[in-house]
Order: C-alpha cells, then structure tokens, then sequence
C-alpha cells in the first residue's frame, strides 16, 4: 500500500519559515510528478507547487519567490521550504504524487498566526 507521510507542520510568526516534507513509499519515485497543495477552511484545494521528474517547477502566483519545492529521490522525499510565510498561507498543506495514479498524503497544518 501507498503512503504518503507529510511533516513539518505547525504555528509560525509572520515572516517565518518552514519546511515541510513528503516521505513516499512508492516503488519507483524519482518517475512521479510531485506536488504541494493546500486547503484553507472554507476554500477549495488548491495548488502551491509542483516539481516533475526531471526537476521542472511551477508555483502558484502567491507564493513565487517565496516558496521552493525540491525533491531528494534517493530518500524519497518531496520538500516544500516556505520562507516569508504570511497568515494567508495558513492552511492544511498536501503532498501529491502523480503518474498513471494519484497518491495524497494526510496533509499537515500550517498556522502563521501573531
């Protein structure tokens, strides 16, 4: 069974960082398209970033220049390093792993809070 483990989680001042992980137990993950989506309350899942497999990168509009997404394949790994955080960034983050299937994880949560 597929599993996909997020940490790195919790409560953050504005402008602080964090860097969230993904640890998969897929077969074959350098092959898989990576990616970090979040959910806030009361809004749809939406897309932070992604990162393929040949290290090609897209980030949501919000966090460019902000947020840097990277994969270690050799730990099976996916990072989401977010520095600068503001409270819209509060959300529960998801990691996504992509080929013919879709794999999620559990999500972790991010509070930017004073």
């Amino acid at each position: 069974q597929v599993q996909l483990v997020e940490s790195g989680g919790g409560l953050v001042q504005p402008g602080g960082s964090l860097r969230l992980s993904c640890v998969a137990s897929l077969s074959i993950f350098s092959i898989y398209t990576l990616g970090w989506y979040r959910q806030a309350p009361g809004k749809q899942r939406e897309l932070v970033a992604t990162i393929t497999r040949d290290g090609n990168t897209v980030y949501v509009d919000s966090v460019k220049g902000r947020f840097t997404i990277s994969r270690d394949n050799a730990k099976k790994t996916a990072y989401l390093q977010m520095n600068s955080l503001k409270p819209e960034d509060t959300a529960v983050y998801y990691c996504k792993a992509q080929l013919q299937v879709t794999y999620w994880g559990q999500g972790t949560q991010v509070t930017v809070s004073s």
